[in-house]
């Protein structure tokens, strides 16, 4: 079941080419990884699939519906999201950064926000010490935990997910990566974006290269680097965009 169809998708913003032509496909219970460099057009993409910005042309499928048609509304809800960005609230403790996530899902149904709560505190692997403590106070791997969980608390089908590891320690970095794969485990489909391509190599089921705002390659992790005669997926990656003009 494809969770995610992406077919030469198109944008410019300011009048500047961003994206030229991406595809791509998610598959139910899979990690995806949308990898390249920076300014390759990734968070472009996954903005576009989340129905965030409008695209110039392409098409695109998520969930069955397209997000800039009927049905999103009810869609975006099965959809977790963690920007690159992303914060929590420092004035609040964890437990009320949860809480206030929780409430928003649930609609302010707080039976359904309890439930999704206690399925937060237990993601974010935080103990109930330092969720009494105001965000603020946190580490950075601590806050991404925490943004985690909280993106994740409504069991969502899909989480996009931008640079989650980007400047985590490799400790903090180990634990999102482990919790990806649990979850991917038990169905939920990930799209994540990196620059970073031992990431992509040691995390994805599927890996889509991006350059220039253009897909250059797509496949799983090793056929690619058979594809291109190369040890890593790094080398891959050169070899693929080695024809590619910046």
């Amino acid at each position: 079941m494809k969770i995610v169809e992406v077919e030469g998708l198109v944008k410019s913003l300011k009048g500047k080419p961003v994206l030229r032509g991406v595809s791509m496909s998610v598959d139910k219970g899979s990690i995806y990884v949308l990898a390249g460099p920076n300014g390759a057009g990734k968070t472009t993409t996954i903005r576009i699939i989340l129905g965030l910005i409008k695209r110039d042309g392409g098409r695109v499928k998520v969930l069955g519906v397209d997000p800039e048609g009927d049905g999103w509304d009810k869609a975006r809800r099965r959809i977790g999201y963690l920007p690159e960005d992303a914060g929590v609230y420092d004035r609040l403790t964890g437990f009320e950064n949860l809480w206030f996530n929780a409430l928003l899902f649930a609609g302010g149904d707080e039976i359904l926000a309890r439930e999704y709560m206690d399925r937060g505190i237990d993601i974010s692997g935080l103990s109930r010490e330092q969720l009494s403590k105001r965000a603020g106070s946190y580490s950075k791997g601590m806050k991404r935990r925490l943004l985690l969980a909280s993106a994740l608390m409504h069991s969502p089908e899909l989480v996009v997910m931008d640079e989650p590891t980007s400047g985590l320690d490799v400790i903090a970095a180990y634990r999102i990566k482990s919790l990806i794969r649990e979850m991917a485990a038990r169905g939920t489909s990930f799209l994540i974006t990196t620059h970073d391509m031992l990431e992509a190599e040691q995390l994805a089921d599927k890996v889509a290269f991006i350059m220039n705002g253009a897909t250059v390659a797509e496949a799983p992790p090793r056929e690619l680097m058979e594809k291109y005669g190369s040890e890593s997926l790094e080398e891959a990656f050169v070899k693929a965009v080695g024809g590619v003009e910046a």
